[in-house]
């Protein structure tokens, strides 16, 4: 006698003629919805590029190789220190990748400022500290600065660029020293 079974639906019967298991189950996806600039004890890292940290929506997968979701408010910036909190609790703090970055320095500082100003006005992101600014690894830009008497040396590093004067406060923190 022929045991009758349960209907099966859509790919899971197709899946059944062809031979092949059942799908497993995955664990669920780990949804970040904060970030804060308050040191944390994190849980596990996240290592992005600034193109990521950037992003307010995006699948990731954590160092230790879990799929997880950032789910942030939009116009969140992450910067390297920076925690992530998950609906469920878990702590995750962002290492900023390195990345292929051109640098220049120089004890001038009027000659800085007039990199700066330069790169400044085709709206390049700098990463300027005292005595040294660094961008994406630019050809074009590369000669521009050399035509202005300064070495430029290819990086593997950290970015973290200038926010700019309107933007880039945490989310933990007010824009300025007053409340709206």
């Amino acid at each position: 006698m022929l045991e009758r079974r349960p209907p099966l639906r859509g790919a899971l019967r197709s899946r059944e003629r062809a031979g092949i298991a059942a799908l497993p189950k995955s664990e669920p996806l780990i949804r970040f919805i904060r970030a804060t600039t308050v040191p944390i004890p994190a849980d596990v890292t996240l290592t992005l590029t600034l193109e990521q940290r950037m992003r307010c929506r995006l699948r990731v997968l954590l160092d230790d190789g879990r799929e997880a979701g950032l789910f942030l408010p939009r116009g969140s910036v992450l910067h390297h220190g920076d925690c992530l909190i998950a609906e469920d609790g878990l702590v995750a703090g962002i290492i900023a990748a390195p990345e292929p970055l051109a640098r220049v320095e120089t004890t001038d500082p009027l000659l800085l400022a007039r990199a700066c100003y330069h790169l400044g006005n085709r709206h390049v992101p700098l990463q300027i500290e005292p005595g040294r600014l660094s961008y994406r690894a630019d050809p074009v830009l590369d000669a521009l600065l050399r035509g202005l008497g300064l070495a430029v040396t290819p990086v593997q590093a950290r970015f973290e660029p200038e926010t700019g004067a309107y933007g880039g406060h945490g989310s933990d923190q007010p824009a300025h020293g007053h409340e709206h």
